[in-house]
């Protein structure tokens, strides 16, 4: 059994698994799903500061906030019981791809010549790390929500901007992956 669960889930099992949260919340009262709105109920659990923002009932989301700490908890179980302890078996195309940019270790999930603390110093780890972070935190709060919240209950509950926002994700991920991504790496 604990084999079964270290394997990669078929898409077949794990996107209906992913789908069902979706009228479980719907049957339950609620109506959002989503990682990046739990940063706002803690900010205000945490800081009730006189900002309108923060100003609501957060204790109505506390399901919420437990939902990401089991996130948090089954992603560290997960990593520690239930890791494969190969290296990660990619596309031979890719490999030869990334090779050209000097990346060919794929012992870990990420790549360490990519993400690792040295790597950080130079532009291609900050523009990875540190501007691609600060761009998907402000996107998230500019698109009002984060892949998970507008994809998975916003389009199941039919919201144009859930629509537009996902369409927006799958355009921006397209072009970085396949023109900017590669100036990246070649930095």
């Amino acid at each position: 059994m604990i084999e079964t669960f270290k394997q990669p889930w078929p898409w077949y099992v794990a996107g209906p698994l992913i789908g069902a949260t979706v009228p479980l919340l719907l049957i339950l009262g609620n109506k959002s799903f989503g990682i990046s709105s739990s940063l706002r109920h803690i900010c205000a659990a945490c800081a009730p500061a006189n900002i309108s923002f923060f100003r609501y009932n957060w204790k109505k989301e506390l399901w919420n906030l437990y939902f990401v700490a089991g996130v948090v908890v089954g992603g560290f179980l997960a990593g520690k019981f239930l890791s494969n302890p190969y290296a990660i078996d990619l596309n031979p195309s890719l490999v030869s791809e990334l090779a050209q940019y000097g990346i060919n270790d794929f012992s870990q999930l990420i790549p360490i010549q990519l993400f690792n603390w040295k790597s950080l110093l130079s532009w291609r780890g900050f523009l990875l790390m540190g501007a691609g972070g600060f761009l998907v935190g402000f996107g998230t709060r500019y698109a009002g929500g984060c892949t998970s919240g507008h994809s998975i209950t916003g389009l199941s509950i039919l919201q144009w901007p859930s629509l537009i926002a996902t369409i927006c994700f799958m355009i921006g991920g397209f072009i970085m992956a396949n023109f900017i991504l590669p100036l990246i790496l070649s930095l």
